[in-house]
């Protein structure tokens, strides 16, 4: 393996003492906007990150993520706007029958190490998430096997599936160079990657550093390399934007956003929805009428301002602004009448703790549906010691912020578990013939417009139950100074710096 710089010149960020500081004089207002007068300017972007890796930065661990906003670890096959499969270190695929797929990989693709990429790599990289254990979670219940043929990878699965090219784009399938994979089953991606930022160095959960890669496949990166630091307060992410000491700030916290500079402040829509799930197995809302009650009783608007002050968009289905299609082919919606709900009549509302706006959240829902006639006893607790009452239905209704695309960019695997009868998540105990057949129509479809069209069937088809209100659709909130240009704006935050991305005057 080619040796690693350990002591590599960077621009380093504030560190965690100095970071509480900082975030204390700016919350005092002694704090200008200056960029820090100690940062060369080298061409380097300083990159503050919410979370510190959790995993060494396996690739097959969730901290591929990571290294995909980085572009330093490249897949197969890449995600469009539409989640659509685009080229990527597969120029083209085929499906030759309805288990098997054909990848042709790119020619002429060097790792960080100075080896060459081919389909035998390729293949290699795959099969060594399959038998990871972990296995990513692109792969749960999925059966696949991939092998080299010639210049093609020839993936098979055990079932019809028409996502493959898709579950490819996940960043947990990355291909990496054979020197990444060692014999105790760790991977390493130090100057194993192909993209066009090299990992040259990580300093445990403090930072990384990233250079240039020369030698990339297509066009050179702006700039000369990227200095990253693991900042999980957010106060001091915020403080970072503030004083100049970053250039681009992951998850700016809502309430740090409001001390920032509007121009310095970007919000992403997330494929994430805040819904209202309502237990349709038992109790009061096993009646549709008192279902579509406490749907007209939500005032969504209110609950966007006074607890996202504004930073979240009202929801209009159970797929958001992150899904431009949704909203473009969403008809009509065909939902049922409220009924009256008779006086006093008892719920139990639950949530958790760990993301901190759903408490407030459960306060004002109490409020409106107590204005229609229900009597709200809430039950709020931390997640690990809710879910599985959650998922038997011991609540009558329960707030989540839940992910509606997962790592293949489709909602379909979102909305089965949750509302199919045999839903692994399904909260709202719903069983209905008709919200499974067209779920099963949306799974069958292969990727493109005829899919989308039955995924916006289905959506409809669990809307007109009443089982779920959806409440409001995310953002993400994210810092770039005023000089930063090309930076990546992803609701599936897989990108972030790419070859585009510099740091200007």
């Amino acid at each position: 393996m080619k040796a690693v710089r350990t002591t590599p010149t960077r621009r380093p960020l504030l560190r965690t003492g100095v970071l509480a500081t900082t975030a204390a004089l700016l919350l005092s207002g002694c704090f200008s906007t200056a960029t820090d007068p100690a940062a060369a300017d080298d061409g380097r972007i300083s990159l503050a990150m919410l979370q510190p890796p959790r995993s060494g930065l396996s690739p097959l661990s969730d901290d591929a993520f990571k290294l995909s906003r980085w572009s330093t670890a490249e897949t197969l096959v890449v995600l469009d706007e539409d989640g659509e499969a685009q080229p990527a270190l597969a120029t083209e695929w085929t499906r030759t029958d309805d288990l098997t797929w054909r990848f042709t990989v790119r020619p002429d693709v060097r790792f960080h190490d100075g080896t060459t990429l081919t389909a035998e790599q390729a293949a290699a990289s795959l099969t060594a998430a399959t038998q990871a254990s972990p296995r990513p979670r692109i792969l749960d219940g999925v059966e696949l096997t991939a092998v080299a043929d010639g210049d093609e990878v020839v993936v098979t699965t055990a079932v019809a599936d028409p996502l493959v090219p898709q579950r490819l784009s996940s960043p947990q399938l990355a291909v990496l160079a054979a020197s990444a994979y060692a014999e105790d089953g760790t991977v390493s991606p130090i100057g194993t990657g192909t993209g066009p930022f090299e990992l040259v160095a990580v300093d445990g959960t403090s930072g990384a550093t990233l250079d240039r890669f020369d030698g990339y496949w297509g066009e050179p990166a702006a700039a000369s390399g990227l200095d990253v630091d693991f900042v999980p307060d957010g106060t001091a992410r915020g403080a970072a934007l503030r004083t100049g000491t970053a250039d681009v700030v992951e998850a700016i916290p809502v309430s740090q956003a409001a001390l920032l500079d509007p121009a310095l402040v970007h919000e992403v829509p997330m494929p994430r929805t805040n819904t209202l799930y309502l237990n349709t197995g038992s109790g009061p809302f096993a009646d549709p009428a008192v279902r579509a009650a406490a749907r007209d009783a939500v005032a969504r608007a209110t609950i966007v301002e006074n607890v996202y002050e504004g930073r979240a968009d009202v929801a209009e289905g159970l797929l958001g602004p992150a899904l431009p299609w949704a909203a473009e082919g969403r008809g009509e919606l065909d939902l049922p009448a409220a009924g009256t709900v008779p006086p006093g009549t008892p719920i139990t509302l639950g949530t958790f703790t760990d993301r901190a706006e759903l408490p407030e959240v459960a306060v004002l829902v109490q409020q409106q549906l107590e204005a229609v006639g229900f009597t709200v006893t809430q039950d709020v607790r931390e997640y690990s010691f809710i879910e599985a009452d959650a998922l038997a239905g011991a609540f009558d209704a329960f707030i989540l912020s839940r992910a509606t695309v997962l790592d293949s960019g489709d909602p379909v695997a979102y909305l089965t578990s949750d509302f199919s009868c045999a839903g692994s998540f399904n909260i709202s105990q719903l069983c209905d013939p008709a919200v499974d057949a067209a779920l099963q129509a949306a799974a069958a479809a292969p990727a493109g417009a005829q899919r989308r069209a039955l995924v916006l069937q289905a959506e409809a088809a669990v809307l007109a139950t009443g089982a779920a209100v959806p409440m409001l659709h995310e953002r993400v909130v994210q810092g770039e100074q005023a000089g930063v240009t090309g930076a990546a704006r992803d609701p599936r935050e897989r990108v972030l710096i790419t070859t585009e991305t510099a740091v200007g005057d």
